[in-house]
This record gives structure tokens, sequence and C-alpha cells, in this order.
């Protein structure tokens, strides 16, 4: 493929697309675009064009792009989801933020997953967000995300989960209800509804461990923070029908 390595990647999925100057999509100077199956409808709506186009375009409803080196068609078989082999193609041209609309609404399980899919994100030392209904969705993993002072009105919800089983070590500073080497874990809830400081710097951070964190749109994007270098990446495309289904499955 001919298009050059970018740092942010902005992905159009099938989800809901909600109304309001919070929710309008925003594409970076100089982004990867990148349009999963049925985001492709979102984006053309919106008039942008993606860089590249992939899916098995079953959430397809205009029409399927031109084949060609930016479109890659997938089995519907496949072991992942279309979101998660856009965010594989971002990452092969480079990228390690991005930015995600159309991931959450609709059907619970893609918004389950989709956050899922910003938990591995961060594994790997890349980071996702998840935009929809005024809210960003992201998650870190032995890091911190840090935010400038601003003045998000009260009511305006921070909230903070463990994803993995236990995260060690989190710290609040700066927002509403302060956590000093606080330890959550996945089946307790503790972080739910907190809130940012009028003119007060803040963070979230987390020594050993994956969280999952939501913010309001309106804040200011914060600078992350990690404490250690991170290997690997997302894996290869799934592009061939999955293996682990029956026989007749696969016929």
């Amino acid at each position: 493929m001919s298009v050059l390595a970018k740092e942010t990647c902005v992905i159009f999925g099938a989800g809901e697309y909600y109304p309001g100057l919070l929710n309008t999509p925003v594409v970076p100077d100089g982004a990867l675009v990148i349009a999963a199956d049925g985001g492709l409808d979102h984006a053309r709506a919106l008039g942008v064009a993606p860089d590249l186009v992939i899916g098995d375009f079953d959430s397809l409803r205009g029409a399927r792009p031109a084949a060609g080196e930016r479109t890659i068609a997938l089995p519907p078989q496949k072991d992942d989801p279309d979101m998660l082999s856009a965010l594989k193609i971002g990452w092969l041209h480079g990228a390690r933020t991005f930015h995600i609309y159309g991931g959450l609404g609709g059907r619970v399980d893609h918004t389950i997953a989709n956050i899922q899919l910003m938990a591995l994100l961060a594994t790997h030392g890349g980071i996702g967000f998840l935009h929809g209904d005024g809210t960003v969705i992201t998650a870190i993993t032995d890091g911190e995300l840090a935010f400038p002072a601003n003045d998000v009105e009260p009511g305006r919800m921070v909230s903070v989960f463990s994803h993995s089983d236990a995260s060690h070590d989190v710290n609040e500073p700066g927002l509403k209800y302060q956590l000093e080497h606080g330890e959550l874990t996945n089946t307790v809830v503790q972080g739910v509804s907190n809130e940012f400081l009028p003119g007060v710097p803040s963070a979230i951070s987390v020594r050993s461990g994956t969280l999952v964190i939501t913010f309001p749109a309106e804040a200011p994007a914060p600078e992350v923070t990690r404490f250690h270098d991170f290997e690997g990446d997302l894996g290869p495309l799934s592009t061939e029908i999955s293996s682990i289904l029956a026989p007749q499955a696969r016929e």
C-alpha cells in the first residue's frame, strides 16, 4: 500500500453518531482515516474521504467501494471484528493514537467489544479514544493520563474502572474525589462518578494494571505518559474463514 506512516488514525465505525457539537467527528491534519465496514456510510455523509476501507461489508448500506489497494474485503466468518481489523491496519501504518467514531451505541455487544479493544491497544503501548454521546472512553496500562486545568461543568462525570483483574497503585490527584495509592478490581465498582475541579489540573494513573476511563467530551485532551516501554503489536489481519468454526459453518 502507498499510504505513508501516520502517528494518528481516525476510524469511522458503523455504530451511533450522536447529534450535537460535542459529538462532531474531528479529523486532525495528517491523520490516517479508515472506514470500517458500515462506517463508510457515515464518512460519506460527513464528506470525509477515507484513505482505506476495510470490512466484510455486512453493515454497509451504500455502494460497495471499488476493489483496489485502498479497499480490503474480509470474509464474514473471520476471527476478528471489523473494528479490530481497522486498528491493525492503522497500527501497521505507524499509528499509536486512535480516535474512533461510531464505536458506541447501537448493539451493546459491539460497545463492549470496542471498550475491550481500547484495553488491547493500551496493553501494547497505544491509546484509543471512543467518541460518542458527549463522552470519551479510553484505557491506559501502566501509565498516566494528565488533564490540564479546565472549566468542565460540575455534574459531567469522570469514571475509572479496572479492566485487569486488579489495578495497583491507582492515583487520581486533582479530581473531586482524590484517590492515593489505591487498588481497583474488575469485580468491585469504586471509581464511578468523579468530577473535574474548576481550574485544577488532574491526573489518573496506574502503576500496574489496565484502567478503562470515561470523561466528558468537552474536557481538554489528556497528555499520555507510559511508565515503561511496550513490546509487540496487534497481530496480522484475519483474512481467512475462522478455523475454529465447525466444518459445515465454513462452507
